[in-house]
C-alpha cells in the first residue's frame, strides 16, 4: 500500500497535469452546444412589428395567428382581447421598444428581449416585460406560445380583500 501511495508522488504527477488538462480541454465541447452567435439578432424593429399586429384591434385575430407560435384559429379570440386590453387599459396608442436583445440561453433559435409598451400618457401608461421570439419555417418572427400565453393572461390586477 505505501509503493501506491508513493507511486503517486513520483514523477506522474507532471503527466497527470498533462492529462488533467487534455481532460479540460474535452469538456467544455461537451458541456453546452455552440450558441447562434455566428446567426446575427434580428433588428428591434422586426420583433416589435409582431407586437404592432398584434396590438392592431382593426386586425381581426385570425389574421393574427401567425404572429404567434403554434398558434390556431382557436386563439383568435384571445388575439382579439389582448388588443382590446390595450385600448381598455388605456394603452392605445401604443409604441413598443426593444431592447437588450440576445440569443436565448435555452432555446437555440428563439431570441430574448426586454419589451416597453408605451401608452399615450408615458407617466402612467408604460410596463416593460422581457418577451421570447422564434421564426417560423419561413423565418418571419413570431411571439412564443409561451409568452403569448402569459400576455393573454395578464389582466387587471385583482383587489385585495379587505382585512375583516
Amino acid at each position: 500500500m505505501a509503493a501506491l501511495g508513493l507511486a503517486g508522488c513520483g514523477p506522474q504527477p507532471e503527466s497527470r497535469t498533462g492529462d488533467h488538462t487534455g481532460a479540460q480541454q474535452v469538456r467544455p465541447s461537451m458541456a453546452a452546444p455552440p450558441p447562434p452567435a455566428a446567426a446575427p439578432l434580428p433588428a428591434p424593429e422586426a420583433l416589435t412589428d409582431v407586437l404592432y399586429r398584434l396590438a392592431d384591434a382593426a386586425v381581426p385575430g385570425a389574421e393574427k395567428t401567425a404572429a404567434v407560435q403554434k398558434a390556431t384559429p382557436a386563439d383568435a379570440e384571445g388575439l382579439d382581447r389582448f388588443a382590446r386590453a390595450l385600448r381598455d387599459g388605456g394603452y392605445q396608442p401604443v409604441t413598443f421598444a426593444a431592447a437588450d436583445l440576445m440569443w436565448s440561453d435555452t432555446e437555440a433559435d428563439r431570441v430574448v428581449a426586454t419589451i416597453t409598451a408605451t401608452g399615450p400618457d408615458p407617466d402612467t401608461n408604460t410596463f416593460s416585460f422581457p418577451m421570447e421570439f422564434t421564426t417560423d419555417a419561413h423565418g418571419n418572427w413570431q411571439l412564443t406560445r409561451e409568452t403569448a400565453d402569459t400576455l393573454l393572461e395578464m389582466g387587471p390586477a385583482e383587489s385585495p380583500t379587505p382585512p375583516r
